[in-house]
Order: structure tokens, then sequence, then C-alpha cells
């Protein structure tokens, strides 16, 4: 497979699923969680464990779109996240649907409200976290590269941060504190994968001086392709028994590295090396 020659449709496909996430969100906006919005905390201390869909048919008729945590043991603790504000007498009315349609007193379930300031303040930090690892990173490639390959391996971070984005716009998944952790976790993964395949070019890069770019990357590739494919096959693998076996705080948090490492594999294999070939302007003459 010739991955120079496919570079735009690579971009493309890309490109797509990026404009699709921005028209849901212009049109939609993102689902913001309480660790952003503020909203209330209801805490439930039961005698046994509780399903999670008696707890929503309950709650269906206040917010359709609660969160639910399980902790204690035998999971008989739930923390329920609402993003809504509710006042003394709706919070009173919670309790007595709880506690007639559960059967658990109400007066094992307390209730706080928490503000927005908390998420302003995350938010700020973590776009300030994503531009300093960016910096960073840009100045460490450069040195132990040059600065093409550098902007290129940037190039494809932030493809990974905005495809993963849009997958969180376009299915309204709600976005909360552990999205930013997965993004800067998913920013180290990502990264780690492009310098290998950097690695790789440059040594290709010596042991055929003689060799046009896209040839380069073709051989590069092809060499580095197995080890890509099975070390993000093998993180999946123990990511996704995580979602599927965790509970919901695990899965807030495995959502978006599943999305984020495919996405991550995509940029590294298909993107990085073709965003080099052209800022180093294609098959021209190179000056090393």
């Amino acid at each position: 497979m010739n991955f120079v020659k496919n570079r735009l449709i690579f971009m493309i496909v890309s490109t797509i699923i990026i404009l699709v996430g921005v028209f849901f969100y212009i049109t939609r906006g993102f689902n913001f969680g309480i660790d952003f919005t503020g909203g209330t905390v209801i805490e439930i201390h039961s005698d046994r464990f509780v399903e999670e869909e008696k707890i929503r048919e309950v709650f269906d008729k206040y917010d359709s779109q609660i969160g639910i945590l399980y902790s204690g043991e035998e999971k008989k603790d739930i923390i329920i996240k609402s993003t809504n504000d509710f006042d003394t007498s709706m919070i009173t009315e919670i309790k007595y649907a709880i506690e007639e349609k559960i059967g658990i007193d109400r007066k094992a379930i307390s209730s706080s409200s928490t503000g927005a300031t908390m998420g302003k303040e995350i938010q700020r930090k973590a776009f300030i976290s994503v531009l300093i690892a960016g910096a960073l990173m840009l100045l460490y490639i450069t040195i132990r590269f040059e600065f093409t390959f550098g902007l290129a391996a940037i190039c494809g971070l932030l493809h990974d941060i905005l495809i993963t984005l849009s997958f969180y716009a376009i299915f309204y998944y709600p976005v909360n504190s552990s999205l930013i952790a997965a993004v800067l976790t998913i920013v180290g993964y990502s990264i780690n994968s492009t310098i290998v395949i950097f690695d790789r070019i440059r040594e290709e890069l010596k042991i055929q001086p003689r060799a046009n770019r896209e040839d380069v990357i073709n051989a590069s590739l092809m060499k580095t392709m197995r080890r890509s494919i099975l070390t993000t096959f093998t993180t999946l693998v123990a990511v996704f028994t995580l979602y599927y076996v965790g509970v919901e705080a695990v899965k807030v948090l495995a959502l978006p590295l599943v999305i984020g490492m495919c996405a991550g594999t995509y940029s590294s294999v298909l993107l990085a090396p073709n965003f080099w070939f052209i800022f180093n302007k294609g098959n021209q003459p190179r000056t090393r």
C-alpha cells in the first residue's frame, strides 16, 4: 500500500468526522456533566444493592440524564449526580419518591449542591496543561529529530483531541473531568507511537540516502505497522475490559481512551508521516 499517495483519503476521513462534530457542537453543544455545570449530588446509603434501572425510573421525572455511581461494600452506597440545581422542596419530593418506590428510608438519603466554578478552573488548567505538553513535545522532537517532525507530531496530537471531542459532540456523551484525564493520557500514548515511526523514518533516511521521501515513508510504515497494530490491540483489550466490567466511574474514563487510542493509532500511522511529507515539500530534493 502506498500510504503517501493515499494521504488525501486519510485526511478527508478525519476532516469529515471533525466537521460533523463541529456541526453538532454548534447546533447542540457538549453534554457537560456536573463537574462543569454544577448541580446536585444525592447520596443513598442503602442496606442492599439497588439496580440502576429502578433508580432511573424514580429520577426520569426529575432528570433523565443523571449519573449513577456505586461505592462501598457490595455496592450498597449510591451516588447520584444531576446537572439540575434542585431546591429544598424538590429534594424532599425526591426522597419521598425513593422511599415509596425503592423502599429506602429517606433518612438514609443526603444531598448537596455544587457550583460550576470548579469546572471552569478544571477547563482552564486542562487547556494550559495541553499547551505546555505540546510545547515541550515540540521542543523534544525538534532536538531529537528536526522541526518538521515536531510540527507533524503536534498536528497528529491535535487531530486525536479533535476526533475525541467530535465523538463526544456527535453521540452526546457526558463531558466531565474524566475526559480531561483521558485526553492527557491519549496525548502521551499517541506521541509515543508517532516517535517510534519517526525514528524508523530517520533510520531509513540514513540507509537509503538517495531514496525519495515517499519511498522512505512507505518502507518505514511497513516495518513498523505490525508493532503499531499489536501495541494498540493489546492496550484496547485491557481498556475494553475495564469498560464492560467496570463501574460507572471507570467507564467514563475508559470510553474516551478507546476513542482516543484508535484515533491516535490512525494519526500516528496514516497522518503524522504524511504531515511531515507535506511540510518538507513532498519529494523535492533533500537538503540532508
